[in-house]
């Protein structure tokens, strides 16, 4: 490559970003190709950077703000990676955030031409691509639908990911839909889990003719902060103290107990994400959506992984107040393993403010 790439890869909250980003990853490690990451919060500990950092390609986190509010932020996380002679740089903004186009892309095609910046991503599930459409009822408060409607409307790749759960006739008829409804964007059908259509939307980004955000969008700025406001956001990590003898039914327990607290509240879920490491094994958990259940998976560690550790990232639409109650009766009411917070942030995102919004694409 003559320069660089970036490859940013935004979409709503549980679409699957992270998955398909470490997919991205070992395909890149496997060609030999310098790969680093960076990751986005409105707070630090974070899941995603712990998971990608597995990877041993270098991540950095910009935490406290979206990429859009932190330019600069970006910016040096950009350089950082750079530094090590990074060839392709993985990036993946908060899932709330919207508007990337105007404050991320057409900035850097302004302001960094060392970097070759690849068609912007959105990643969607099925059961928010019906929602988008309004074919199915969606417990999201309105201006957070309004979000989601609006990362597909920016897209150059809109990537309908989770196939593995609908028959090759739905994924299709789903896909077709989607490019009828938002017809600037090329829409490709894929599993992040399976890695089934993974390669090819990399010969996508990796394509040097490709072009990158194309389209800029009108935003109604109240109604984008209002759709970020709704959600209580909390990001924990505790120590154990005592090894869970099974790290799955563990974490499966804990993810359990929190969903039903939630259903029972009648709480829309944006994810939940949840990380277990016990001295070199680790486990990953999500609940993506509220009628997608949970899901709890064993994963390869790190030797840095070592000690008993609980790392939980919630978004889910209600107060910071009440998040943070469930979250703490739910580690209360877990029998054996007590578990000691040790960090904790628990907040409502602020209205965004742009470092930069280009009007027009460069």
């Amino acid at each position: 490559m003559a320069k660089p790439k970036m490859i940013l890869v935004g979409g709503f909250l549980g679409a699957g970003k992270t998955t398909l980003l470490w997919q991205a990853l070992q395909r890149l490690r496997a060609r030999k190709i310098e790969t680093g990451l960076i990751t986005n919060d409105q707070a630090p500990e974070l899941v995603d950077t712990a998971w990608l950092a597995r990877g041993q390609s270098p991540v950095r986190e910009v935490a406290g703000s979206c990429f859009c509010c932190n330019f600069p932020g970006l910016d040096a996380a950009i350089n950082a990676l750079l530094e090590r002679r990074t060839q392709v740089i993985l990036a993946e903004p908060v899932g709330s955030c919207t508007d990337l186009s105007a404050t991320i892309l057409q900035p850097i095609k302004r302001l960094r031409r060392d970097l070759d910046l690849s068609p912007f991503s959105v990643v969607l599930d099925p059961g928010r691509a019906r929602e988008a459409l309004g074919q199915q009822g969606t417990s999201l408060h309105p201006d957070a639908l309004y979000i989601l409607r609006l990362q597909l409307a920016e897209a150059d790749i809109v990537l309908l990911n989770k196939i593995d759960l609908l028959s090759p006739g739905d994924a299709d008829s789903l896909a077709a839909e989607l490019g009828q409804a938002y017809p600037q964007a090329t829409v490709r059908t894929m599993s992040a889990r399976s890695g089934a259509g993974v390669d090819e939307w990399l010969a996508d980004v990796l394509n040097p003719q490709a072009a990158a955000g194309r389209t800029i969008i009108e935003v109604d700025y109240d109604r984008y902060a209002e759709g970020e406001a709704v959600l209580g956001w909390l990001n924990l990590t505790a120590s154990a103290t005592a090894a869970p003898a099974d790290g799955a039914a563990y974490l499966a327990s804990l993810l359990h107990k929190l969903d039903a607290a939630l259903q029972a509240g009648g709480i829309s879920v944006g994810h939940v994400k949840a990380l277990l490491t016990r001295n070199g094994d680790m486990w990953i958990g999500n609940i993506t959506h509220e009628r997608g259940g949970v899901s709890v998976r064993q994963t390869a560690g790190s030797p840095a992984d070592t000690g008993n550790r609980l790392t939980i990232n919630v978004r889910v639409g209600c107060s910071p107040e009440r998040l943070s109650q469930l979250v703490d009766e739910t580690m209360r009411a877990m029998p054996g393993t007590a578990l000691a917070v040790e960090k904790c942030h628990c907040l409502k995102p602020g209205r965004p403010n742009p470092t930069h919004r280009d009007k027009t694409t460069a």
